[in-house]
């Protein structure tokens, strides 16, 4: 049951990591949006692109649809790092539902960032690996108690 229990501990710290990230990204995001430095949002998530070719006159939609990001960012970001603390005490709901929210976001993260090249690999892609490598030891320790 230690094991299991150094899971859980393990997942959690892992969650409160990214939620934290995240909950920071979103706040960045939405700061760049409200100062109306659309492009500063957008090279602070795409890091990868030139900023120079970032600079230009958004429509106010674009803005919107990004400050929609930062939101999301952030609410993710929060629920996630709730989450951790049920986690840690091996709470199933927690365990699926911080698995979810981080999970599907980092997946759309590394579907169209990552493999669209528009990212370095740090920091966002190692979000990604923090979130899969929280998602596989609590569903480990959770099926694995399961079992017992």
């Amino acid at each position: 049951m230690k094991k299991l229990n150094f899971l859980f501990k393990t997942s959690a710290v892992l969650w409160i990591l990214w939620g934290f990230v995240h909950i920071f990204a979103g706040i960045m995001t939405m700061k760049g949006i409200l100062t109306d430095e659309i492009s500063a949002s957008i090279s602070g998530i795409a890091d990868a692109v030139d900023p120079s070719s970032l600079t230009m006159d958004y429509p106010e939609a674009a803005g919107a649809v990004i400050g929609q990001h930062g939101f999301n960012l952030f609410w993710i970001g929060l629920i996630t790092f709730i989450c951790a603390f049920f986690i840690w005490k091996g709470n199933k709901n927690a365990i699926f539902l911080a698995a979810l929210t981080g999970g599907l976001a980092d997946l759309g993260y590394f579907l169209f960032l990552d493999l669209g090249g528009f990212v370095n690999f740090v920091p966002g892609t190692i979000m990604t690996l923090i979130s899969s490598a929280a998602i596989l030891t609590s569903f480990y320790g959770y099926f694995k108690a399961k079992k017992s």
